[in-house]
């Protein structure tokens, strides 16, 4: 007892000695809790001042801004019905007389389904994985839009990341552009909580299932199911119902054609988040991410080759109308990637509008020059009559032809006229093939011609170290520039090219928006043609035109002008210009491509009664053959070859290319004034233009001088022996391969690429879909 008393005391002692002690330590603590009480409360008054200020700023900079987009969404909403998220009006396509070409009408109608016919799986797959909190929220993430938002400033307007709820996603599809802005996101978000107010969790879902973008022309869930997997969705696995959910968040990245393995990525993702918020058992998730995909095979409906080239026009009109901004060089590939998704999506948008805006689209086509040249193609290639296993001539022939008034194309052909089901791919657009010698006006001579050539301008014809062969092994010494041009000789334009430097030349090409221009194109054997990609008819067609246009580019398109079903206008009729050439040098190359169809490699291809001027083009092993040229009317771009490249004996510039421009421009000029070039300017010194009569002997107009100073010590060209001069017209100004005795591995003057090195990498046709994208995919395969 005595025991316990003591070690109570003793407890108790020792409580007392820790309350006599804490007595002092409790005033300091209680001392700083009132001075961090005061720092808190002075902070938070700071803040919340600092705070109301920041509030006052922005409602006055942008608070009228802010009212006018809540003021839209509100009418927008209230205006709406459940005929808004199913409608859709047809648009309609007239040619350049008024005459109706087409009308683009969707099927969202066909396709659309009620709630209650959506299967379960697609709606909790779709909650999983695009917006857990949906069921809660008020249309909007506040926390995932601030995220957002700090990432829309760091980046300086550039939305990197998403955070728009399924609300949002559908606000963005029915109501708003594809426009990347902050603007855009603030619409969104106050039609986003519009929609909420009116319609409930369900009839949103409805909406959004209906009108979301699946990738490859479909829009909603059962299109996407047809598409896919040729069913209705109800008829789908759970397996395959999350593999359509994977496509919608980045069709492009998820296209199950093109990327299936993507999708699948995805699609194991969905299931698992599916899993974990307890929408399926462990056993069902472990079946459906076993199970096997298999799509069915990509088919695409076919337009003739004007819808198809009007559509890629019409879709990047609005895109530039919504300010997207088109790019074709990049500073890495990381750039690049980006950008094409970019474009992608943008223009996924704007073509899906055409479906469905009822835009009247008003075109530059000319439907009986369109017959003209499908006509002209078709008949010069009749007696090719081989076909791929999916019924598709092997030899192709595509060309483009535009009106030089406008700079607009008037007729657009994308191959050979046949009746098929499957893909139309318009080579006029779509296909990149190496341009030949008929690249040589564009990034040699035009430009040369601004640096003080003239046509009468002596040049040697030699062959030199690491430089290429003329097709007919044969050189001809001193030459004119003029004759240079008429038999396409290789050496002149490769030292030329060389003295402007590739990176001038392929600069030119650059400015005209050619869009394969590659890193590994920038040496000599550009100026031959040697490209890695290469060039497409249109924009060689357009390149021309520049030159025949005193040296200004227009843009190439077929759209005059695009208005809604109200008549007001959404594209304007402008076209975008940019000078590339000097006036002179334009008229110059003019004049010497006249020579080329009087004298050289396009000698009788010129049209009746109209001045002409051309230039042929055939590559390496003759895969690819060209001829390009214009009248004071019209420019014309044709190539022949086939989707897989293969040589042709037959083939030159002159040949098929140039039957088939021969043919059309006869047509269309048949009942034309005769009109003339303008004349160029010689403005040399009279001192210049004098030269030894021994000189001009063999030179059409009666001024040689000598070449300006080039980079090769002058004893180069003065030890050159005279040669009587070749008048042969090289068959068919073809680039050729390295000199047989050289080795352009061991040569220090030599580019790090081989002629042969680069025809050999393009074994395969560079083509485009329907966006622009690159596609190595020929017509034979679907």
């Amino acid at each position: 007892m005595e025991q316990k008393t003591n070690n109570t005391r003793k407890v108790t002692t020792n409580k007392n000695t820790v309350k006599k002690h804490s007595k002092k330590p409790s005033k300091k603590r209680s001392r700083f809790k009132r001075k961090l009480r005061w720092f808190f409360l002075l902070f938070s008054l700071f803040f919340s001042l600092t705070m109301l200020a920041a509030c006052l700023i922005f409602y006055v900079k942008y608070g009228e801004e802010f009212s006018s987009y809540q003021k839209l969404a509100k009418q927008l909403v209230s205006q709406s019905d459940f005929d808004t998220f199913r409608q859709q009006e047809t648009s309609l396509v007239y040619g350049k007389d008024g005459e109706l070409i087409t009308a683009l009408k969707g099927e969202k109608d066909v396709y659309y389904l009620d709630y209650k016919e959506i299967p379960k799986a697609a709606v909790d797959a779709m909650i999983s994985i695009e917006d857990k909190k949906f069921m809660n929220h008020g249309g909007i993430d506040l926390l995932a839009n601030i995220r957002a938002a700090v990432e829309l400033v760091k980046h300086k307007g550039g939305i990197t990341q998403g955070a728009s709820t399924i609300t949002q996603q559908l606000a963005r599809n029915i109501y708003l552009s594809n426009e990347v802005s902050y603007e855009r996101k603030f619409k969104e978000i106050f039609i986003s909580v519009e929609l909420e107010k009116k319609y409930n969790k369900y009839q949103i879902l409805e909406f959004y299932l209906n009108n979301i973008y699946f990738a490859n022309g479909f829009y909603g869930i059962q299109a996407a199911s047809k598409g896919y997997f040729n069913k209705d969705v109800n008829e789908l696995s759970l397996s395959q119902i999350a593999f359509l959910c994977a496509i919608p968040n980045n069709p492009t990245i998820y296209d199950p054609f093109d990327y299936p393995e993507n999708t699948s990525k995805r699609r194991d993702r969905i299931l698992f988040q599916m899993y974990e918020d307890g929408k399926i058992a462990k056993s069902e998730y472990q079946a459906a991410v076993s199970e096997e995909m298999k799509v069915v095979q990509k088919k695409m409906t076919t337009n003739n080759y004007v819808e198809t080239y009007v559509f890629y026009s019409a879709a990047r009109a609005l895109m530039a109308q919504q300010g997207f901004e088109f790019k074709n060089e990049f500073e890495s590939d990381e750039d690049r990637k980006a950008y094409e998704e970019a474009y992608t999506e943008a223009y996924n948008q704007c073509h899906k509008s055409l479906y469905y805006e009822g835009y009247r689209i008003y075109t530059s086509i000319d439907l009986k020059k369109q017959s003209e040249l499908q006509q002209a193609v078709d008949d010069n290639l009749k007696d090719y009559q081989e076909k791929t296993k999916e019924g598709i001539y092997t030899l192709q022939g595509a060309a483009v032809s535009i009106e030089n008034e406008t700079g607009r194309v008037v007729a657009i052909v994308g191959g050979r006229y046949q009746k098929t089901t499957g893909y139309t791919l318009n080579r006029g657009y779509q296909s990149y093939r190496q341009p030949g010698s008929a690249i040589k006006p564009l990034i040699v001579y035009t430009p040369a011609f601004e640096r003080g050539y003239y046509p009468d301008t002596i040049v040697v014809d030699e062959k030199f170290e690491g430089g290429p062969s003329n097709s007919n092994k044969k050189y001809s010494g001193k030459i004119t520039i003029r004759k240079a041009v008429e038999v396409s000789k290789n050496t002149i334009a490769w030292r030329l090219f060389e003295e402007l430097t590739p990176k001038t030349g392929l600069s030119y090409l650059l400015n005209m928006d050619f869009k394969r221009i590659d890193k590994n194109d920038y040496y000599p054997a550009a100026s031959l043609g040697g490209f890695t990609i290469g060039t497409s008819p249109v924009e060689m067609t357009a390149a021309y035109a520049a030159i025949e246009n005193d040296g200004i580019y227009r843009e190439p398109t077929c759209i005059i002008t695009i208005k809604d079903s109200e008549g007001n206008t959404i594209v304007s009729d402008s076209i975008s210009k940019k000078r590339i050439y000097d006036t002179n040098a334009a008229r110059i190359m003019t004049d010497v491509l006249q020579s080329v169809m009087k004298n050289g490699t396009g000698k009788g291809l010129g049209v009746l009664n109209m001045p002409s001027a051309g230039k042929t083009g055939t590559t390496n092993d003759k895969k690819d053959g060209w001829f390009v040229g214009y009248t004071p009317y019209y420019t014309t771009g044709v190539w022949v070859g086939y989707d897989m490249p293969k040589a042709m004996a037959q083939l030159s510039g002159a040949t098929f290319p140039g039957g088939i421009w021969k043919q059309y421009m006869n047509a269309i000029h048949a009942d034309l004034d005769l009109v003339q070039f303008k004349a160029y300017e010689d403005t040399r010194p009279p001192e210049v233009t004098e030269a030894p009569e021994e000189e001009i002997t063999e030179a059409p107009t009666p001024t040689p001088t000598e070449v300006p100073e080039i980079t090769e010590p002058p004893e180069e060209i003065t030890d050159v022996p005279e040669e009587p001069i070749d008048d042969t017209v090289e068959d068919p100004d073809d680039w050729e391969e390295w000199p047989e005795d050289e080795d352009p591995e061991e040569s220090t003057d030599t580019p790090t690429k081989s002629l042969e090195d680069i025809d050999n990498e393009n074994n395969e046709d560079w083509t485009v879909d329907e966006q622009g994208n690159p596609n190595e995919q020929s017509l034979g395969e679907p």
